[in-house]
């Protein structure tokens, strides 16, 4: 916004002098608002798309081995909670939920929808699958129809072959993504997206790399709802851990 008032009084002065000085820096100002308005409802309407296809999808891969478990529907109440959403965002919620379960549910559509969200933004649609991994493996088992439902909602999101492995990896690890003592060595590096025989340069480049993408501020203007805070410093987190892991494993 200062950057409009800035150009307005810039050219108000050199068309109409000190009065227009005055009239362009309040020129800037309006449209600097303007602008910021539009952006803001933008983001809002962005944010409200990536909740509710979170839950629709959610829907869809917890019905794709024939029916939702209890221990499912309670890891989703569980979710609302978590993310603190208030009764409006918990009804919408149950709503998208059910939508997913319908069998005329299009998941390619709503795939499409969180691809154009997260184009180019892989940190945001590994925040979309962790949701969903949490969901699906919270009976305590991923059975082969889910992994395979699972595959195609990664898929259709557009991951690369090494998001995919990413995500392989933490299916091993369970849904928080690390085991009881840390990832394994090898799933360490997958969840960095590196080789085994990586220098430590590049390494820690890919680590920081990973923290700065992953940093809920950045996830956040990018289209992540505030609620979903708890959820991406879960991810950092768990790139920390793999970092950690691939640390002292080369120490000794």
């Amino acid at each position: 916004m200062l950057f409009l008032i800035l150009i307005g009084a810039l050219v108000g002065l050199a068309i109409g002098g000190p009065i227009g000085l005055l009239v362009g820096g309040a020129l800037g100002f309006w449209l600097g608002r303007r602008l910021r308005i539009r952006l803001m409802k933008k983001l809002v309407g962005v944010q409200s798309q990536f909740l509710e296809s979170t839950f629709a999808v959610m829907g869809c891969l917890c019905k794709a081995d024939g029916q939702v478990s209890e221990h499912e529907l309670e890891a989703s109440r569980q979710l609302w909670d978590r993310l603190r959403l208030n009764e409006a965002q918990r009804a919408q919620a149950r709503a998208d939920f059910t939508r997913g379960k319908s069998a005329d549910f299009d998941l390619d559509a709503e795939l499409a929808r969180i691809r154009r969200i997260a184009s180019h933004q892989p940190a945001l649609r590994q925040v979309f699958l962790q949701v969903q991994l949490t969901a699906v493996a919270a009976d305590g088992r991923l059975h082969p129809a889910e992994h395979e439902m699972l595959m195609r909602v990664v898929r259709g999101l557009g991951c690369s072959d090494a998001e995919i492995a990413q995500i392989e990896a933490m299916l091993r690890s369970g849904p928080s993504g690390t085991e009881a003592h840390g990832p394994s060595l090898e799933d360490a590096y997958r969840v960095l997206g590196v080789e085994s025989d990586a220098g430590d340069a590049e390494i820690k480049k890919a680590y920081r790399r990973l923290m700065s993408e992953n940093h809920p501020d950045k996830l956040a203007a990018r289209g992540l709802p505030d609620s979903m805070r708890e959820v991406a410093k879960e991810r950092t987190s768990e790139i920390g851990s793999a970092y950690e892991r691939i640390r002292k494993a080369r120490e000794v």
